[in-house]
């Protein structure tokens, strides 16, 4: 009696979020936390990622994430949203997630958010909700959003290579940004130019690179500047 009945009001609830896909230009899922799999995917997303709903469904969830979503972004996200399920919360996570669609080889932005979107009857998460819009396709989101994406993205890439600077050798990278010549730098810094110049050597050695563009790169992906 009671899988009836959790069966009944889990077609119910996705029924009415198909019902409802329409009239929403996101697009809209909806997983089944009991067999980490999706059981509904409004059409646009079934557009996007160019297979039918069961299709979709037939996927296993590593499957399904292995072929659509850039593994990088999945290591924070997806501990947040466990993080979500085990507090039990009618909280929303919003973050951001690169996804590689039919349209395009290249990964695609999208903001997502994801909510618990139905519990048993020993209040434990059933289903959740997740809508997600293409990045640019949101009018709000100017150049200016796109660059801290992409930001994001070159700090979770070179995370290993800034972890080897010291804390002067980061304060050093920052003046170089910034423009600052050795003498410049070892004036601030009350240090001889050689000694900053040494610095600047060694600065990029760990993070392999000559480019000026590149160290700026690091300095605003890092916050530094």
């Amino acid at each position: 009696m009671y899988d009836l009945l959790t069966g009944g009001r889990i077609k119910y609830k996705i029924a009415q979020i198909s019902a409802m896909s329409a009239d929403i230009s996101g697009t809209l899922i909806i997983h089944d936390i009991r067999k980490l799999a999706i059981v509904y995917m409004s059409p646009e997303g079934c557009d996007d990622l160019g297979l039918n709903l069961e299709e979709i469904k037939r996927l296993s969830i590593e499957e399904y994430h292995q072929r659509f979503f850039n593994p990088e972004d999945a290591s924070y996200y997806v501990p947040k949203i466990m993080d979500l399920l085990e507090r039990n919360t009618d909280e929303t996570f919003t973050f951001f997630q690169q996804v590689r669609t039919i349209h395009s080889l290249d990964w695609r932005w999208y903001m997502s958010s994801v909510k618990i979107l139905l519990r048993d009857e020993k209040n434990k998460p059933l289903l959740t909700l997740t809508i997600s819009f293409p990045v640019n396709n949101i009018p709000q989101v100017t150049a200016k959003a796109k660059r801290l994406l992409d930001e994001n993205d070159f700090l979770r890439k070179h995370s290993l290579e800034y972890s080897k600077l010291g804390k002067r050798e980061s304060e050093i990278l920052k003046l170089i940004a910034m423009g600052k010549s050795s003498v410049e730098i070892g004036e601030e810094l009350c240090i001889s130019s050689a000694t900053a110049d040494t610095h600047r050597k060694n600065i990029k050695l760990k993070l392999k690179t000559n480019s000026f563009y590149e160290l700026c790169l690091y300095a605003r992906a890092f916050d530094l500047i």
